[in-house]
């Protein structure tokens, strides 16, 4: 019996939707020239179906298919409707609430805003990397409030999700960090980890079709592009995530993921691409960048590309093949403790590796941009306001980074998630 049967038989359970038959949308999508050729609205539309489990699995299949190999799950437009219909069809968070408790928590300093930030990569790049992105988010909630939207592995041994699994001596309940208890989290912590199957229910209906096929689809993509906490305020407002670092493992993505961001409404982003296609910003040589701000002028966004080098942040360069342990989850987790408790050798090649990805979402969301510094214990007050590539101050980037290391801050915030989802019931 299937899953929608079952559910279904329950008494009182809703009536499964009707199915919705795609093969016209299908038929003009292959071969290609069709004289009425499908638009981005419409491949939204039809995809925002699978997660009411509406189309059948072939058709879904066949979708996912024609979009790979037509490139059209590459185009700006088509991830930012389909990111668009995926956050619509999320579980949905009481936004009021959790404005109100980030707007009385929130850190407001330089140009950071006090809100909810991210730092995701798209994976894929087959490296196999040290799980870079999540550390770095917990090392920033030591100043920033963090939303990492993550899932368990897809393309590596280690996912982000089956990292933190592995955390002793205890480890946080993830799947606890629901929209009923997402603002009592932020309440108590500036770290907030969003487990993706508990935001977007509606994948379960799509993630067996993906195990059957041997691409990557057009949800390896959007998945970092549908946070679930970029709700904008009625009338098309400020949203709750402010600002957001973006990793894409090919260098074509680059300015697709600018556009579709910048098509989305986004204010503060930097989509990065290692020179070796690296879904981070590389600690082995140059990054491809570009960055979404804000006119101070006009307001208007606009897209600055550059590249950045581990120098640009004060730090030497390290091959890959030493930050690219390949290690399972119990492994990466083991060094993610050691990072917390500053208990890494300083010239460690791991640890710069964080330190620059860390540095740079400092960056982003603004919060280098004081002139000032009061972090806290340990901190000496001395901004560096050096400025580098695309006009970023790097290296205040990197002292900050360093603090919330020293200071202990980033591991009392971590102390702080893990307790406070252990508190929330099942």
């Amino acid at each position: 019996m299937s899953t929608q049967q079952a559910s279904a038989s329950r008494p009182g359970a809703p009536e499964p939707l009707p199915k919705v038959d795609i093969k016209p949308l299908l038929s003009r999508l292959w071969p290609l020239g069709h004289p009425d050729p499908v638009s981005a609205d419409e491949i939204a539309e039809a995809i925002s179906y699978f997660f009411t489990n509406q189309v059948s699995d072939v058709q879904a299949g066949s979708l996912l298919m024609c979009l790979h190999f037509t490139g059209l799950d590459r185009q700006a437009e088509v991830l930012q409707k389909t990111a668009a219909a995926m956050l619509k069809s999320a579980a949905k968070i009481d936004s009021d609430s959790l404005r109100a408790v980030v707007e009385q928590r929130g850190r407001k300093e330089g140009d950071y805003h006090g809100g909810l930030c991210d730092i995701v990569g798209t994976g894929g790049d087959s490296h196999n990397t040290f799980n870079i992105s999540t550390t770095a988010s917990i090392l920033a909630s030591s100043l920033l409030l963090l939303s990492k939207h993550g899932n368990k592995a897809s393309t590596s041994k280690s996912g982000s999700a089956d990292l933190l699994a592995c955390m002793i001596p205890r480890a946080p309940q993830i799947s606890r960090v629901r929209p009923d208890t997402i603002s009592s989290l932020y309440s108590k912590s500036n770290y907030g980890f969003l487990f993706a199957p508990v935001f977007h229910p509606g994948m379960r209906y799509v993630a067996p079709i993906r195990r059957q096929l041997p691409w990557r689809t057009i949800f390896n993509l959007v998945g970092p592009l549908a946070n679930p906490v970029d709700i904008a305020q009625e009338g098309g407002g400020t949203s709750l995530l402010e600002a957001r670092m973006i990793g894409v493992a090919r260098k074509d993505l680059g300015p697709v993921f600018a556009t579709a961001l910048k098509l989305a409404g986004a204010k503060k982003v930097m989509v990065v691409c290692g020179d070796e296609e690296l879904d981070e910003i590389s600690c082995a040589g140059p990054t491809l960048c570009w960055k979404l701000s804000p006119s101070q002028q006009s307001g208007q966004v606009s897209v600055e590309h550059f590249l950045l080098h581990p120098s640009d942040f004060g730090l030497p360069t390290h091959p890959l093949s030493t930050v690219s342990p390949g290690k399972e989850p119990t492994e990466n987790a083991a060094i993610l403790a050691r990072i917390l408790n500053n208990q890494m050798e300083e010239d460690d090649p791991i640890l710069h590796f964080v330190l620059i990805n860390t540095a740079a979402l400092f960056v982003v969301s603004g919060i280098c941009e004081a002139d000032t510094s009061d972090m806290g214990h340990g901190d000496d007050g001395k901004v560096i306001k050096e400025r580098g590539p695309g006009g970023g101050r790097w290296k205040e980037g990197a002292r900050r980074a360093r603090w919330a290391i020293t200071s202990g801050e980033a591991a009392r915030q971590w102390r702080a998630f893990v307790d406070v989802t252990n508190g929330f019931e099942e």
